[in-house]
């Protein structure tokens, strides 16, 4: 479980991309609209994050994407 900021944070390290929060938060409603992630609003202090979870369904999904991957990297 994390937030946006943190999930931006993170693609851009492993991508070297940078990531505007104006792209990301709309894709994290489509991933919420498609049932591959789940948010619930989190108090922290004087702040409420969202806090996003992979569902059953996104984890599935995941994995099935990384397979894809590595098949197309095996030689």
């Amino acid at each position: 479980p994390t937030w946006g900021y943190k999930i931006k944070k993170q693609i851009e390290a492993f991508s070297g991309l940078k990531i505007r929060h104006g792209a990301l938060y709309p894709l994290l409603r489509k991933l919420e609209n498609r049932g591959l992630i789940t948010s619930q609003k989190q108090q922290q202090g004087k702040r409420t994050r969202k806090i996003y979870r992979l569902t059953e369904k996104g984890k599935a999904y995941m994995e099935m994407y990384y397979n894809l991957i590595k098949e197309q990297m095996t030689f």
